[in-house]
């Protein structure tokens, strides 16, 4: 996808929320959002994820599956958390036995599976979020946009959902997230833009933990596409391919790697020195968890998180 010019206001004459915004969105990525309180983050996540338009500029490009968890849940729905899941799963294409077959999954990895048959309006804010996250990862959306999304879930919840992310990324998808926590997947960030001014900033990319791996494969075999993390390649040693991945990928690699048809010999995996961290993510630290845009409306009560543009 691609975004040129771009701009976001509210009613004919309100004041532009973002313009002039311009962002290609690459494939196999995490993104990071950054920006002050009302700069106009939420918009752009919501127009990344299709639920809003833009007022002037593009968006082009084939969109993909994409799943969206909006800052604010619409918990008054009539839905228990599993029929919720399972709608959601169906308006995602799933056939209601796998649907619900992957809600009772993820209710279970968010700790969330005694609340199943419970309506969403009884819910506590902790476990609505869960449900929240649940209904955008069951569906294995290409695109995954995350509004504040680790916002009321408990440690094991948020860890978990880093969990999931960083999966996501490694089976191909984009996931494109705004988080008040500047330590938020450091380790797997590969992209931060910064909202400012109305505009869209490169702000550096991400300086996490990387891991370097020297791999030699058989004689005339190409290195197996799409390896998870996207690994900077060079020429090692003794005949190796040089690989070079944030660490968080570093597993995933090694496995795609070993299970190539034929394998792939793995010589040596040296983890590189972590470099500080840029200046745009350490102005963000003394951002406030809640965010909203200031020329945004709220969202509708029967805005479903997960809706499909």
């Amino acid at each position: 996808m691609r975004l040129r010019g771009v701009g976001r206001r509210y009613g004919l004459a309100g004041p532009w929320v973002l313009r002039g915004v311009d962002l290609d969105l690459p494939a196999r990525a995490l993104v990071r959002i950054e920006g002050a309180n009302g700069t106009g983050k939420s918009t752009l996540l919501r127009l990344l994820a299709g639920i809003d338009a833009p007022t002037e500029g593009r968006i082009s490009g084939d969109r993909p599956r994409t799943a969206y968890v909006p800052e604010r849940f619409p918990a008054a729905l009539p839905f228990t958390a599993a029929g919720y899941l399972v709608h959601l799963g169906r308006v995602h294409g799933l056939r209601t036995a796998e649907a619900a077959a992957r809600a009772e999954a993820w209710l279970t990895r968010f700790g969330a599976a005694g609340h199943a048959r419970t309506p969403l309006a009884e819910l506590s804010k902790g476990t609505s979020q869960k449900v929240a996250v649940a209904q955008a990862l069951l569906a294995e959306p290409e695109l995954l946009v995350l509004d504040e999304a680790w916002t009321g879930l408990d440690s094991a919840a948020r860890d978990e959902l880093d969990r999931a992310v960083v999966e996501r990324v490694a089976a191909g998808a984009t996931v494109v997230f705004v988080d008040h926590d500047p330590h938020r997947l450091a380790g797997a960030t590969g992209h931060v833009f910064r909202v400012e001014g109305h505009a869209l900033a490169p702000a550096g990319t991400s300086t996490c933990p990387r891991v370097r791996i020297d791999a030699v494969g058989p004689p005339g075999s190409p290195l197996p596409a799409g390896l998870p993390g996207d690994p900077e390649q060079a020429e090692g040693e003794d005949g190796a391919l040089r690989l070079t991945v944030a660490a968080a990928h570093s597993d995933a690699l090694l496995s795609a790697l070993l299970t190539a048809r034929p394998p792939w010999h793995i010589h040596r995996l040296v983890p590189l020195p972590e470099a500080p961290a840029p200046a745009a993510e350490a102005a963000s630290a003394s951002a406030p968890a809640a965010e909203a845009d200031a020329a945004a409306p709220a969202p509708a009560a029967t805005t479903a998180p997960g809706e499909v543009s």
